[in-house]
């Protein structure tokens, strides 16, 4: 059964390709909304961070929690909500995500003190744990495996990276025309929209018997995933907690009787190694933006607003890499897709190595970053139908779940990696250089392993 899985995918392009009738573009329509406004709220603060400690009296060194308290709640609690809707019903859960993310949206907005502000994060970051697998569950469970879901994942991807840039983008240009309030007020007209027309377009979807929440399982895979998040983010002696708590997470499933995630599906080599692609993808690419933004605005001199304007580049070549990726799958196969989206964004990462100290050099950096934008949009989208596929509509939600903490993992650990390599070096642009060449390897190496074990099963 394994072994179909991804080859599935390119015997899908010998058949003709299904189209979709109104209902489904109705349902993607208010799935993708959903998810594009979560990705655009994740980097939406990230300008607007100085301007907020000043509004509110932050200090300098709890500054980072109103990023990393999001990170932390959107990471640690996602596997644990994808089971949830599982159990209680995806529908319900996305629903309830989105009024939630429409209340803390509207407090944050309206904060006085850091500590509703930090109130409101946690809460937007609970809010994405639960929408994202739910909607991720909806998306796949209302969509046959084949042309259709990869067609459905590919746009789904795309309008989640564009998000990313485009939160980095709108986040200036509120904070410099109006107010940093408006990066959370904006959120709330969204929310109330897609709780407006979700139900009339949604269907209930949930298995046909309802097994019990594992709860040994939930503690040790919530904990392991918080604890790793926070060495991460602000003190890596808690990364070998968080390792160890996964580990036990593993022993727990092997023995429950209604486990969170059956064992049978953690060792399926689609799900390893489709969510280690997956891994090293967001790693990387949300990454290389961090080390982009240095070399903008540390070594160039450009402003905030005019650095994140420079990435618009970089989603329209994800939007790009996300309309041609359904394609690609259809034609080759998803493993074929992982590997040549992450060798095209690692070909564009090396070249970024080349860029000098002056603003004449600002060309390569945006062809650079265009052409890695599509090379990892199709290994995304390669990974979301790897990591997908071969399970039925009643694991959705618990796939879909895992890929969705890969995703939030990944986004949450590359900025520290590329960091810590940016400071090995004596000056700001030496380290810049390395910290490209790093990022460029790690995507070669998760390509080429993925490609071979995926070829293996």
């Amino acid at each position: 059964m394994v072994a179909t899985d991804v080859r599935s995918q390119s015997q899908a392009g010998s058949r003709p390709a299904a189209r979709m009738d109104g209902r489904m573009r109705l349902v993607l329509l208010v799935l993708l909304v959903a998810q594009f406004m979560l990705a655009v709220d994740f980097s939406i603060l990230n300008v607007a961070l100085p301007v907020i400690g000043e509004g509110l009296g932050f200090s300098l060194a709890n500054l980072q929690w109103i990023a990393t308290a999001f990170a932390l709640a959107a990471a640690g609690f996602t596997l644990l909500f994808g089971r949830v809707a599982d159990l209680v019903g995806r529908r319900r859960l996305f629903l309830g995500g989105m009024a939630l993310l429409g209340i803390s949206s509207l407090a944050g907005g309206l904060a006085t003190d850091p500590a509703l502000l930090m109130a409101a994060r946690v809460a937007q970051g609970l809010a994405t744990a639960a929408v994202t697998p739910a909607g991720l569950s909806l998306l796949t469970s209302s969509f046959p495996e084949g042309p259709l879901r990869a067609k459905a994942l590919g746009l789904n991807g795309a309008l989640m990276s564009a998000g990313f840039t485009t939160g980095a983008i709108l986040g200036g240009v509120l904070t410099e025309l109006l107010s940093w309030r408006w990066a959370f007020f904006i959120n709330v007209p969204v929310a109330l929209a897609v709780l407006l027309v979700a139900p009339a377009v949604l269907k209930e979807s949930r298995p046909a018997v309802r097994p019990r929440l594992d709860v040994p399982g939930a503690i040790t895979v919530t904990g392991g995933l918080l604890a790793l998040v926070y060495g991460l983010t602000t003190e890596p002696l808690a990364v070998p907690v968080g390792i160890a708590l996964l580990v036990a997470f593993w022993f727990v499933e092997r023995r429950a009787a209604s486990p969170l995630v059956p064992v049978r599906i953690l060792t399926r080599p689609t799900v390893i190694w489709g969510n280690l692609a997956g891994l090293v993808a967001f790693v990387t690419e949300t990454s290389l933006v961090f080390l982009m933004t240095l070399h903008l605005q540390d070594v160039l001199g450009f402003s905030p607003l005019a650095a994140g304007l420079s990435f618009g580049v970089l989603g329209a070549g994800t939007v790009i890499g996300g309309v041609l990726a359904p394609r690609f799958i259809g034609r080759y196969g998803a493993r074929t897709a992982l590997v040549a989206g992450g060798l095209l964004q690692a070909a564009a990462t090396v070249s970024l190595y080349a860029l000098g100290d002056d603003r004449s050099w600002l060309w390569l950096l945006l062809a650079g970053t265009f052409v890695g934008g599509v090379g990892n949009m199709v290994a995304i989208v390669g990974f979301m139908v790897t990591a997908t596929s071969g399970l039925p509509d009643s694991e959705q939600g618990m796939a879909t779940g895992l890929a969705t903490m890969t995703q939030q993992i990944g986004i949450t650990m590359g900025t520290p990696i590329m960091s810590a390599v940016v400071v090995t070096s004596a000056t700001v642009f030496d380290g810049i250089g390395l910290a490209v060449l790093v990022n460029a390897a790690i995507v070669v190496v998760g390509a080429v392993l993925a490609g071979i074990f995926l070829r293996r099963a």
